[in-house]
């Protein structure tokens, strides 16, 4: 039996929506890459972290088909369960902070590559579109507020895994705040929020709300 802390990542203020992320606090019970692999695929969140070494903020990324060097959801999710003012990832220390109930970490665009991010019209239109068959990772967004920098968005892996919305994506929120230099409070999926703004030296910071979730 491998026991894995389920949470939901970026809550809005209310604390309900978020992105479901399993994190496995014990990585030694699994610690073969293709082990690990099969066991995201069958927990069948978007990722699931497995934590190496708590203490250092060690921690390994996986979708259900690919593992990831970083990814925004799961180093938000796993940082406010660990408690940890560093994370350390494959693709780089990830710093962290705390601040009006939001849970930030750091990043970089080159950390996140991959993603097309296609900008709509309106809202609504974002709202209307139905999800793409796989292929390309796309991120639809569109203004809802630009003079306020408030953006509708919704995110499609396009990996054919399963995954065929994703909640709540860090690292696509990342990367369409490097495009916008400017900081964003983004609105995704049925209702998650994801806020971020750049922090100079090519990094950005990626924050939300996190609240544990029993795992059905």
């Amino acid at each position: 039996m491998i026991d894995v802390d389920v949470l939901r990542v970026f809550c809005d203020p209310a604390g309900a929506f978020g992105n479901a992320l399993g994190v496995v606090r014990d990585g030694a019970a699994l610690p073969e890459r293709a082990a690990r692999q099969a066991y995201a695929a069958e927990l069948g969140f978007s990722e699931t972290v497995f934590v190496d070494d708590a203490a250092r903020g060690l921690i390994d990324i996986y979708t259900p088909s690919a593992r990831l060097p970083f990814a925004g959801h799961p180093c938000v999710g796993a940082a406010w369960l660990l408690g940890a003012d560093r994370l350390a990832t494959a693709a780089g220390p990830v710093e962290v902070r705390r601040s009006d109930g939001l849970t930030w970490i750091e990043g970089r665009a080159a950390w996140a590559p991959g993603r097309t991010l296609r900008q709509y019209g309106s809202a609504t239109e974002v709202d209307g579109l139905e999800v793409p068959p796989p292929g390309a990772w796309v991120y639809a967004w569109a203004w809802q507020d630009e003079t306020a920098g408030r953006v509708r968005a919704r995110g499609f892996p396009g990996r054919g895994d399963g995954i065929d919305e994703d909640e709540a994506t860090g690292a696509a929120a990342l990367l369409l705040t490097a495009h916008l230099a400017r900081p964003l409070e983004i609105t995704q999926g049925r209702g998650s929020r994801i806020a971020t703004r750049p922090c100079g030296d090519g990094l950005i910071e990626v924050g939300g709300r996190v609240r544990a979730a029993p795992h059905s």
